[in-house]
C-alpha cells in the first residue's frame, strides 16, 4: 500500500517561513529593477520548483519585464540524487537573442543542471545572462556556479516546500520546511 503524505507532519523543521520568503523576494524585485531600470529584461523559470518564486518575484519587480519556461530534468521520479544527465523537456517559447535575461532558479545544488542550462542559453545570444536563485545549497556543489541574486543558503538538507517537491508532493507548502528523512528512505510497499 502506498503511503498517504501529510504536508505537516512529514516536515521536521520549518527552515524558512512564508514571512521571511517574502521579504527576501521583495528585497531581490527591488534589487533587479534597480540594476535592470531602463532595459529591456526576460525572467526565465525553470519549471517546475521556481514557479512559486517566479510568480512572486516577477509581480516585485518594477520595471516591465517578459517571461519564458523552460522545463529540464535531471532527476527521475522521486529520486533525491541527481543523475547528472540532463534533458530539456520543454524549450523557450521565444527569441532571447540580443535580451537580457535573468534565469530563475528555486534550487541550486550541484550546479550540474544550472551549468548545462547557462551554457545552452548562452548560445542564443542573449545580451546578457544573469542567474536568481531563491536557495542556495553550497555543500553540494560539483560545479561553480556565479549566481548574481541569491535568496538564502541553506544547509545540506532534504527541503520542500514553495515549489520544492518530493514525487510531486509538497510544493504547495508557504514556507520552505525539512522532509522528515524517514518520508524518502522509506520501503514502497
Amino acid at each position: 500500500m502506498t503511503r498517504q503524505p501529510d504536508l505537516i507532519a512529514d516536515v521536521s523543521e520549518i527552515l524558512l517561513t512564508e514571512e521571511e520568503i517574502q521579504a527576501k523576494v521583495r528585497d531581490l524585485g527591488r534589487r533587479i529593477s534597480d540594476d535592470y531600470a531602463g532595459r529591456a529584461l526576460t525572467l526565465v523559470s525553470v519549471l517546475k520548483g521556481s514557479l512559486p518564486f517566479m510568480a512572486d518575484l516577477m509581480r516585485s519587480i518594477t520595471i516591465p519585464v517578459q517571461i519564458d519556461l523552460m522545463e529540464v530534468s535531471s532527476y527521475g521520479g522521486t529520486a533525491t540524487e541527481t543523475s547528472g544527465l540532463v534533458r530539456i523537456l520543454k524549450d523557450l517559447s521565444s527569441s532571447i537573442d540580443g535580451r537580457h535575461v535573468l534565469i530563475v532558479e528555486d534550487i541550486i545544488d550541484t550546479g550540474l543542471t544550472l551549468n548545462y542550462l547557462v551554457r545552452y542559453l548562452r548560445g542564443k545570444n542573449p545580451a546578457s545572462l544573469r542567474i536568481c536563485a531563491l536557495l542556495d545549497k553550497p555543500a553540494r556543489r560539483l560545479v561553480e556556479i556565479p549566481i548574481d541574486y541569491r535568496g538564502f543558503l541553506i544547509p545540506d538538507q532534504f527541503v520542500v516546500g514553495y515549489g520544492l517537491d518530493y514525487g510531486e508532493t509538497y510544493r504547495n507548502l508557504r514556507f520552505v520546511g525539512v522532509l522528515r528523512p524517514e518520508v524518502y528512505t522509506a520501503d514502497p510497499d
